[in-house]
């Protein structure tokens, strides 16, 4: 047996030291969450409803939206019930939106910031905020410890759960722990919570899915 020199030794551990931070961010996913990403890059287009419990302070929303996607970042929203029922939106990519409010001002259309107060909900989420592949991938970006377990049935569907302990709420909106139920047949979401220590601050259900709706660019003016 060749015997190592210590200077050989040294350079190694030296090496794996420099490697490990590398690894432990490429591992912050889970086997749920790299089937949905295996499943979301087959589809090209889906429409879903989304069901929203938002609290912030002593103010709760409660809304249902009709939600359109098309790859590669066209979206379009209707608020179909719950404060600004009627109104609705379309997002391009960019940093605008094209939108109506409800009510007898829905023929006027107008373009305003992709945070406009007309434009987001009541905790200041936008149209791609509730976009699945946003939602998902903050699970894995947000430092935190991710971890998964059986997620039981929704609604009869076997689902996965996925929990994030988040490390530094305050750099989070004040979130300290997210927790996401995909399904174990399509892999795509079905409900997520979040917290605020023990509070549930968001609440949403994701229903309809609908993976082959023949959504066309005529579908998302702006």
């Amino acid at each position: 047996m060749l015997k190592r020199s210590p200077a050989l030794i040294l350079a190694a551990a030296v090496a794996s030291l420099l490697v490990a931070p590398h690894i432990a961010m490429a591992a912050n996913s889970t086997p749920a969450i790299a089937a949905f990403n295996a499943a979301f890059a087959k589809t090209s287009q889906f429409t879903y409803k989304l069901r929203a419990h938002e609290i912030k302070g002593s103010s709760v929303q409660d809304r249902l939206y009709d939600y359109s996607f098309m790859k590669p970042h066209f979206a379009k929203t209707l608020i179909e019930s719950g404060d600004g029922k009627g109104s609705g939106a379309v997002w391009a990519g960019g940093d605008q939106v094209s939108g109506h409010q409800g009510g007898f001002l829905s023929g006027i259309h107008l373009k305003i910031s992709l945070h406009d107060g007309r434009a987001v909900s009541l905790r200041g989420y936008t149209i791609p905020d509730g976009l699945p592949q946003n939602i998902i991938a903050k699970y894995t970006s947000i430092p935190g410890k991710l971890s998964q377990a059986p997620g039981g049935k929704i609604d009869g569907v076997p689902t996965d759960r996925v929990e994030l302990i988040v490390a530094s709420p305050a750099t989070n909106d004040g979130i300290s722990e997210q927790i996401l139920y995909l399904s174990q047949v399509t892999h795509f979401p079905l409900r997520e919570i979040l917290y605020s220590g023990s509070q549930v601050v968001l609440d949403q259900s994701f229903l309809d899915w609908n993976f082959n709706p023949g959504l066309t660019a005529n579908d998302f003016p702006f």
